[in-house]
């Protein structure tokens, strides 16, 4: 029989739903301020973050999944950085379809210089929260991420 309506938890959290759509593209906007000066967008220093991360050389769609992106537009991206010299492909010895994406020097560069200019910002933003509860929000936002990437989405007829 379906649910008529929402658990005390599903009704705090579907308040919530609006706020982090909301936070997602404030972050991006506050990223793409302040990585401007560097020819960088949010986008494209998530993509080099994915890069660094990674600890070796990935192709594309092993980054779009690590990101939760769609490869087409990780794909697009990459081709950018690519063309501006932030990376570059190299040849995969286990696909020969699928080059693997690598930073450059100046990518290198471009990551840690945004990640200097990230210091100021994220400890402004942080200020006056407790660690406790930000790393119980990290904790909460892990589960939900978890879930639903394993298709744990309950089903929504039901």
């Amino acid at each position: 029989m379906p649910q008529t309506k929402r658990t005390p938890a599903g009704e705090v959290l579907s308040s919530l739903i609006p706020d982090l759509f909301r936070l997602n593209s404030l972050l991006f906007t506050s990223g793409d301020r302040l990585v401007a000066g560097l020819g960088l967008t949010s986008a494209r220093w998530q993509i080099l973050g994915a890069i660094v991360a990674a600890k070796r050389a990935q192709p594309v769609a092993w980054l779009a999944r690590d990101l939760g992106a769609a490869r087409q537009n990780v794909q697009r991206i990459v081709n950018d950085l690519e063309r501006d010299g932030l990376v570059a492909f190299e040849t995969n010895p286990h696909h020969r379809r699928a080059q693997l994406v690598v930073l450059t020097g100046n990518g290198q560069q471009a990551f840690e210089a945004a990640m200097r200019l990230q210091l100021p910002w994220v400890n402004g933003l942080a200020d006056g929260l407790s660690i406790k509860d930000i790393e119980t929000v990290s904790r909460i936002v892990s589960t939900l991420r978890g879930r639903l990437e394993r298709g744990e989405e309950p089903d929504a007829r039901a």
